[in-house]
């Protein structure tokens, strides 16, 4: 039931009463059950430990962070190398990956340049992370997801 006190089915009247005597109060735990689960405790104390366990939870939680590189579809073997060492730069930091191909005007005409260019840059990574879904056509954007591999 809470500090000191046993655990035990009581009327709700018989519980506020033993909270009265104890000088704490009764908080409600888990409202869902048969019969509500509550406790007798200190309540500016519970919210207290309710929102370190919530700060903690939030700390331990991993934060994504997605990084873009951007191509067009007739990139030159100079500028892809280069795209290519930021983003395996990215990946050995913990970051996602997000490479595009964006087309202007009649470019679209050339989606398959815009996959084997995406494709390439994947396989080229294929060490220091994996590809989450194949290239996708999303508007003017040929856009690949490549997520770091887990360190071991």
């Amino acid at each position: 039931m809470g500090d000191g006190i046993e655990s035990a089915v009581h009327s709700f009247a018989a519980a506020l009463q033993i909270a009265k005597d104890n000088e704490l109060d009764l908080v409600e735990i888990v409202p869902n059950a048969d019969p509500p689960v509550c406790r007798v405790v200190d309540y500016k104390k519970f919210l207290y430990e309710q929102k370190k366990k919530q700060k903690e939870m939030k700390a331990k939680a991993t934060k994504i962070v997605v990084k873009e590189v951007r191509f067009g579809p007739n990139t030159d073997e100079h500028d892809f190398n280069f795209k290519l060492n930021h983003a395996r730069k990215f990946l050995q930091e913990g970051s996602k990956v997000k490479a595009f191909v964006f087309f202007k005007g009649r470019s679209i005409l050339f989606k398959e340049k815009g996959e084997i260019l995406l494709l390439k840059f994947a396989s080229e990574l294929e060490e220091w992370g994996k590809v989450e879904n194949m290239p996708e056509l999303e508007g003017k954007r040929m856009i690949i997801y490549i997520s770091p591999k887990k360190k071991k």
